[in-house]
């Protein structure tokens, strides 16, 4: 009777202990996440003092970004398959290692084209290590029952939070660091961080076997996919930022992209390994969070960039009075999507938690179109941060949720790396193409006598009213295409995914708009 009490003690306690070791897992895969999307907006605020030591000409700098982004966006579906393939821990800490190394050259470049060669390097290493994370969030927390639902809407909580929030503290960070020492330190604050991730991750991540690279060791449709995102990255921060979206190079670029793309479908339909098999966009809330992605990211990511143009150009806030205005965001996001996310996500679904998040983000870009010229931040600026940051940390952990709900356990590293690469790609479109629309209308506006500070707030808003106009066609997708129970039967796909690949013999189943802020702020300047 003893020996059974005290064999159930320590079933107990090594619950306990496997519980607490899953829970540290999470952190150290979201603290290499903060790591990635700090570096974003981090660096955005270096960008003068690193111009000026490194002589870049005014042209040439954006591509102190574009080089990132470009490797970032173009490899992440790539990278999001390949952990599903040959292990994701395994990508995980390759991508580490190799952002971590690439900082440190960074940190040390004393050249233009050392830098942006590095910062290529860096965009590799960033897409390797942010493309399996949410894969292994979803395969660390399995929804099985109700408790389970609840922990890994808990631990998509936590993730969507750094994911979202991050690039507001990277403001504050990058005021600080650039600041009070000097540029190369806000590439440097990356080492001590790199180094204790891929320690912490050696030790708790459990090491998964991949389905096999024979599953999917598609040559020819790798190199489509990457082609095509890589050009189609180029095409908007490049030729579509500096010349136009009608410039016969954006669109002959842009066409060549869409081109490969096709190929790249055409491709894994009749392939007989696909690279990215094709039945992960059957599933309905993948495909639907996945256009709700796109939209609600180019509306947010583009209000973010453009908003800390407004409050530097119009209300003359310096980087670290930027990085504090935006607090309220990070607080409020913070604080829902750490400790109410999975509360939320239990007790309104998907569909409704999606719902009432987004018509926050809507309200707070409508209220942030109203700011005047001499706004005063506590009564017209903070109110619209707050209503953002409440509504992002409402949205983002229920879409995160909805857009791994239907993907299997061989496919978690692909759906992570999709959902991963939609968020890119909304961010560079929404931002090119607000940043353009709002450079225009103010250059227009001054050139037809308006003062600089009425016609750059004027352009300002109408950047935020599209932006508006995105969440609201967001909302609309939402209305259309989600279900109430969508996500909660995301937990019976993945057994049902399971059966019918058993049964057929097969496996079990953020920046871009850098450039076209870069192009609205020489603008407005």
């Amino acid at each position: 009777m003893s020996a059974r009490a005290g064999g159930g003690q320590v079933a107990r306690v090594g619950r306990r202990e496997g519980e607490r070791s899953r829970w540290l897992a999470l952190y150290v895969l979201c603290l290499g996440m903060l790591m990635i999307v700090l570096d974003v907006t981090i660096v955005n605020v270096a960008l003068p003092s690193v111009q000026e030591d490194l002589h870049f000409s005014t042209s040439s700098l954006a591509w102190v970004v574009n080089a990132y982004l470009i490797a970032f966006g173009g490899l992440l579906l790539l990278a999001g398959r390949v952990g599903d393939l040959i292990g994701r821990r395994r990508v995980f800490l390759a991508g580490v290692a190799l952002f971590t190394g690439a900082s440190l050259l960074c940190g040390l470049a004393q050249a233009a084209w050392w830098l942006v060669a590095a910062r290529f390097v860096q965009g590799v290493g960033g897409a390797m290590t942010s493309a399996v994370i949410l894969g292994m969030i979803v395969t660390m927390f399995p929804a099985d029952g109700e408790a389970g639902r609840r922990e890994q809407a808990k631990a998509i909580g936590v993730f969507a939070f750094v994911a979202s929030a991050g690039g507001s503290v990277g403001l504050l960070a990058g005021g600080v660091l650039t600041q009070s020492i000097n540029w190369h330190w806000i590439f440097f604050v990356n080492l001590p961080i790199g180094v204790a991730t891929a320690l912490a991750a050696r030790r708790l991540v459990t090491d998964e076997h991949g389905i096999g690279v024979r599953e999917g060791a598609d040559v020819p449709g790798a190199l489509l996919i990457t082609s095509a995102l890589m050009l189609g990255v180029y095409t908007i921060v490049g030729p579509a930022a500096k010349h136009g979206w009608g410039s016969a190079t954006t669109l002959l670029l842009g066409a060549g992209s869409l081109a490969l793309l096709a190929a790249f479908i055409a491709r894994e339909a009749r392939a007989a390994s696909p690279l990215m098999p094709l039945r992960i966009f059957r599933s309905r809330p993948v495909a639907a969070a996945n256009a709700i992605q796109v939209l609600s990211v180019a509306g947010m990511f583009g209000m973010f960039f453009l908003g800390a143009l407004y409050l530097r150009r119009v209300l003359g806030y310096d980087a670290l009075s930027i990085g504090l205005a935006f607090l309220p965001v990070t607080i409020a996001m913070g604080t829902l999507s750490i400790r109410y996310s999975e509360r939320i996500f239990m007790a309104l679904g998907a569909r409704r938690a999606l719902l009432a998040g987004l018509s926050l983000v809507l309200a707070g870009l409508v209220l942030f179109a109203l700011a005047p010229v001499h706004a005063a931040y506590a009564t017209q600026v903070a109110p619209s941060m707050l209503l953002l940051g409440l509504g992002a940390g409402t949205a983002f952990p229920a879409l995160m949720n909805l857009a791994m709900s239907g993907a299997t356990p061989a496919d978690a590293g692909l759906a992570s790396g999709l959902v991963n690469t939609t968020a890119q790609v909304g961010g560079a479109l929404g931002l090119a193409v607000l940043a353009t629309l709002s450079t225009s209308h103010s250059n227009a506006l001054k050139a037809s006598g308006h003062s600089t500070a009425s016609a750059l707030t004027s352009g300002y808003h109408l950047a935020f009213f599209l932006a508006a106009a995105l969440v609201a066609c967001a909302i609309a997708v939402v209305v259309a295409f989600v279900d109430g129970g969508a996500a909660r039967a995301g937990a019976g796909a993945h057994e049902a995914h399971a059966h019918e690949a058993h049964a057929h013999g097969g496996p079990s189943a953020e920046g871009a708009g850098a450039r076209g802020g870069e192009a609205a702020e020489g603008a407005h300047a």
